[in-house]
């Protein structure tokens, strides 16, 4: 297809064409050429390094021997559909947990305590470009592997080091997962339903958020860090660094204008639910009804929940007509400053879900669309997993994966015009590669790969 034909597109068509998701393995990788270490576990340092991988770089994962990280025998269902784990362990599997950050990766097992371990683990570290590793602050340095020993053997590799409070400081001796970095970041305190003194009748609590938030954003972060250090190293310095990053200070990073709030006026910032404390209308709306009655499901069987958003003054008289409930209140709420009050907000939305007791969500759906005021569902796993829009662009696909067969798989939010990122695989199980990754950057033979197994090395 010419350029000429490119623009005599419309931006839809064009956008469909340049990102067509049938044509993304006939383009190059952005980082096809550079290699990539996963010294990590669980979430957090996993999620950088899988988003290497999506990115074209050879990612290898070193686990330990035979059960592999933490995170494949987590839940949900405690490993019972994804075979095998290893080799070693065939009547073991590995937990959908271990699903979402460790796409495209080869997996070697090394017991990286022992010498000879140590020693596999410098030579890949030697014809490394960059290196994610979450273990507790000190810890590879401890065992001869972290970034001090790895910088005289490859000046050039980049080491991201990620954790919960920083390699300094006071906290740094502390254990730290998702939930906790965002205890002390403080993204919980304004996560959850407000109390009676806001205005609302119910018992305020925070509310922890089922998916990993911090780890998947800090993930994002030590990735975007390591591709920053990448190119200072391949266009200025020709030398690689070290890089920390803090969990619980990413947490912190992401509650916005509260910081500066508190500084500046002593105001401490407070749980507004599934409400807007800077807009109004623009939450969610509790419909009456359910999508899926009789369903044997606990989520299908409840009513359901819609997001309605109409913040600007013409769009919430707009609602109002919609609305008869809201009628009444379209007058004495017509400016957003009176509209935006705890008060306010508690009479605004108790007359919509007034409205909304005796309608499905997609039933006040249908409404709004029909009214041309913004709206969406709150959407299941289900309901997103069947979406067409997903799937028509790619960022939801059936693999068909080589260890695993058919998988339905979260694509990529982002794409690139000439360079997208893909996915291969979704893992592999525990050491599925100790061949190929100690042959191409140990020089090991069988044999030699053969005694290191039969010692419990590998």
């Amino acid at each position: 297809m010419t350029q000429k034909d490119l623009k005599a597109m419309s931006f839809e068509e064009y956008c469909r064409t340049v990102f067509d998701a049938k044509k993304i393995f006939e383009k190059p990788e952005a980082f096809k050429g550079y290699t990539a270490i996963s010294t990590t576990q669980y979430i957090l340092g996993p999620s950088c390094a899988n988003y290497f991988a999506e990115l074209g770089m050879e990612t290898i994962k070193i686990e330990l021997p035979r059960r592999g990280e933490p995170m494949r025998h987590t839940t949900p269902y405690n490993e019972p559909f994804l075979y095998p784990l290893s080799r070693w362990m065939p009547d073991k599997g590995t937990g959908l947990g271990f699903f979402g950050a460790n796409h495209n990766e080869y997996f070697l097992a090394v017991d990286f305590h022992k010498p000879e371990g140590v020693e596999i683990v410098h030579r890949i570290q030697a014809k490394t470009d960059i290196q994610a590793e979450n273990y507790r602050p000190g810890t590879f340095d401890r065992w001869g592997i972290g970034y001090r020993q790895a910088a005289k053997i490859n000046p050039r590799l980049i080491y991201i080091w990620m954790g919960g409070f920083g390699g300094w400081g006071p906290g740094r001796v502390r254990a730290s997962y998702d939930i906790l970095g965002q205890a002390q970041g403080g993204t919980f305190s304004i996560t959850g339903m407000p109390g009676p003194g806001q205005g609302h009748p119910a018992i305020g609590l925070p509310s922890k958020h089922t998916i990993w938030l911090a780890d998947y954003w800090g993930g994002m972060m030590g990735c975007f860090a390591g591709l920053a250090a990448l190119w200072w190293r391949d266009n200025i310095s020709g030398t690689g660094e070290f890089i920390e990053y803090s969990q619980v200070h990413g947490a912190t990073r992401i509650i916005e204008g509260t910081i500066p709030l508190f500084a500046r006026y002593g105001v401490v910032a407070q749980r507004w639910g599934n409400w807007d404390r800077q807009l109004c209308v623009h939450g969610i709306v509790q419909c009456g009804k359910p999508s899926y009655p009789g369903s044997k499901i606990p989520l299908e069987a409840e009513p359901g929940q819609i997001l309605i958003s109409a913040p600007e003054d013409g769009d919430f008289a707009k609602l109002c007509q919609v609305v008869p409930n809201l009628k009444a209140l379209a007058s004495k709420y017509a400016k957003y400053d009176d509209r935006v009050q705890p008060k306010a907000q508690t009479e605004i939305y108790t007359a919509l879900e007034e409205w909304a007791k005796d309608k499905t969500k997609e039933e006040v759906w249908q409404i709004m669309e029909k009214n041309d005021i913004n709206s969406q569902p709150v959407w299941s796993n289900k309901e997103c997993s069947q979406q067409e829009h997903f799937h028509l662009r790619d960022e939801m696909h059936w693999m068909d994966d080589p260890t695993f067969g058919d998988v339905l798989s979260q694509g990529l939010p982002y794409h690139l015009s000439d360079t997208p990122a893909r996915h291969r695989w979704v893992f592999k199980p525990v050491g599925a590669d100790n061949e190929y990754i100690l042959q191409k950057y140990c020089g090991y033979g069988l044999d030699q790969i053969r005694e290191l197994e039969k010692n419990d090395i590998i």
